[in-house]
């Protein structure tokens, strides 16, 4: 049996009654909207990279800019996603109230996926994403990142997708957004983890 890749993961949806427990604050209604790609978004990056690194200092062990607005050429959600790298995500008194004092609001608290906290902030419209060192997720978004990058026909693929279902099914819950993309999503992960030169892998398609 050749031994699976250490980023892989099972194919599953996500459970929306578990996203909404672990909201922070009130649920989101705007409708989910899906913009042209547009040339501003990595200044808009540089600048929550600014902003997040003068607030913490050392302790942003890593700053990455990732999701779709980090692809050229990639339809998006206008709002830059950002992984941030802490060394304990679980200490919260360590990070939480520089990144408030810096504008970010605490808006998601799940402790039992990788200690991930996300954070939202406005001007421009982030989603901070903290994790630990030892996280697979901040890997897996800059696997499927570089992909997109490389790949013109998965990048066209995933646009195309986003672009019709922002439009057929009008979501104002992002995650069930999420969860209509999840399979092309996973199949694109599939791709690039058997691609790793890295790691072997034992492919495992989507039911």
């Amino acid at each position: 049996m050749t031994a699976t890749h250490p980023l892989w993961r099972p194919f599953e949806l996500a459970d929306l009654a578990e996203v909404a427990s672990v909201r922070v604050g009130p649920r989101p209604t705007a409708p989910v909207v899906v913009a042209p790609p547009d040339p501003a978004w990595p200044a808009a990056y540089a600048l929550v990279e600014e902003r997040v690194r003068a607030a913490l200092g050392e302790r942003a062990l890593a700053v990455e800019h990732v999701g779709s607005t980090a692809v050229p050429g990639l339809a998006a959600k206008p709002v830059i996603d950002v992984d941030l790298v802490v060394t304990d995500p679980a200490d919260e008194d360590a990070y939480l109230p520089a990144l408030e004092a810096a504008g970010f609001v605490l808006r998601v608290r799940e402790p039992q996926w990788e200690q991930h906290r996300m954070f939202h902030g406005e001007r421009p419209r982030t989603n901070l994403h903290v994790f630990g060192p030892g996280a697979r997720e901040p890997q897996r978004h800059l696997l499927f990142r570089d992909w997109l990058r490389r790949h013109p026909d998965d990048r066209a693929a995933y646009g195309a997708l986003k672009q019709r279902l922002a439009v057929e099914e009008s979501f104002t819950d992002v995650m069930a957004y999420n969860n209509r993309k999840a399979a092309l999503v996973y199949d694109i992960l599939e791709r690039a983890l058997a691609a790793d030169p890295g790691h072997r892998h034992d492919p495992h398609p989507r039911p």
